[in-house]
């Protein structure tokens, strides 16, 4: 075992947190009662944030950043993990108030861990990461509602050619469903039609201002951007049809009125991924390994070396990332 390793810190400088390569031995790690080596982390939108400077995510300092992993069980003082098991984790305040993904060895909580499905490869869940298992957090819950029915009505997906909004079209396009993606790059739609969308719709038209109900197009929706897009959203829902939210990506806002909620009841569900109960965990990985077309995957995803998240940090803030980015943390 290395007696050092490199990982992403970030750390205070002149009052600021900024990211920084720097090597780590395992008596640095947290006092957690099972070591796991990390094969892949990925990139989400808040790990740009926090890799960029862009957005204040760790709330303690130094902090590893990285809110995914992927990788083997080294050691485990816990009797439910031993060496040699292979483990996801996802959220749980990794890169926030934990140290996360960005590092080849890090020390965990027994219950922060996810067993990893037989169905995928150590790379393969991390193509899917925190943002797919939301995607499948999003879906479970609008088929919990009942709102959607496969082959009745529309399902909307905004931030389609992201890494949540492109799960959730290959997810809800093999369960039957018709998708119409949100994007506001033309050149993705063939990307998106391959993953199952049926018909596009231009994310500008979303986000400009509308009316507190307006005509009915949505039996249902994922929304990763939130803002006045969401605010459209729900007031384009069909009557008893529900939106699942998950991101912000356009901002934390929300400038609606109670109209679509009342008058035509509409729901509108909260989906948390970072601290969902492991019930909800189990559930979402089910529906990725049963429904999720692996094909899919390597058109969603690409991988990358640590090395380049300082760069990859800031195009995913911009919104210039498509899909899904693995992170390859001993490269």
């Amino acid at each position: 075992m290395s007696d050092s390793f490199r990982a992403v810190v970030i750390a205070d400088q002149d009052g600021k947190p900024r990211a920084e390569f720097r090597d780590l031995t395992l008596a640095e790690l947290p006092d957690h009662d099972v070591l796991v080596e990390i094969a892949y982390s990925t990139l989400n939108y808040k790990d740009g944030l926090a890799i960029s400077g862009k957005g204040r995510i760790a709330r303690r300092l130094p902090m590893v950043a990285g809110i995914d992993l992927a990788g083997t069980v080294v050691e485990s003082r816990a009797p439910e993990w031993k060496a040699g098991d292979q483990v996801i984790v996802n959220g749980w305040g990794l890169s926030e108030t934990e140290w996360g993904g960005y590092s080849r060895f890090q020390r965990l909580k027994p219950q922060w861990l996810t067993r990893l499905p037989a169905t995928f490869s150590l790379m393969q869940a991390m193509a899917i990461g925190t943002a797919g298992y939301t995607a499948a957090l999003c879906v479970n819950a609008l088929e919990d509602w009942g709102a959607i029915q496969p082959g009745a009505g529309e399902v909307l997906v905004t931030g389609a050619a992201g890494g949540v909004g492109s799960t959730a079209v290959s997810l809800l396009s093999a369960g039957g469903y018709n998708v119409t993606a949100a994007t506001g790059r033309p050149e993705t739609h063939d990307y998106l039609a391959s993953l199952g969308a049926s018909q596009f719709v231009d994310r500008a038209d979303l986000a400009e201002k509308g009316g507190p109900l307006q005509k009915e197009r949505w039996t249902g929706a994922v929304d990763s951007v939130g803002s006045t897009t969401l605010a459209n959203v729900l007031a384009q829902t069909v009557y008893g049809g529900a939106v699942a939210a998950c991101g912000l990506a356009g901002g934390f806002d929300l400038p609606t009125t109670v109209m679509p909620h009342i008058l035509r009841g509409v729901a509108l569900l909260g989906i948390d991924s970072v601290m969902a109960p492991q019930a909800k965990r189990d559930r979402a990985w089910e529906l990725l390994a049963r429904r999720l077309n692996k094909a899919h995957l390597d058109s969603i995803a690409r991988l990358e070396p640590l090395t380049a998240l300082p760069e990859l940090a800031n195009d995913i803030v911009a919104g210039k990332v498509q899909g899904r980015v693995i992170i390859d943390v001993n490269a």
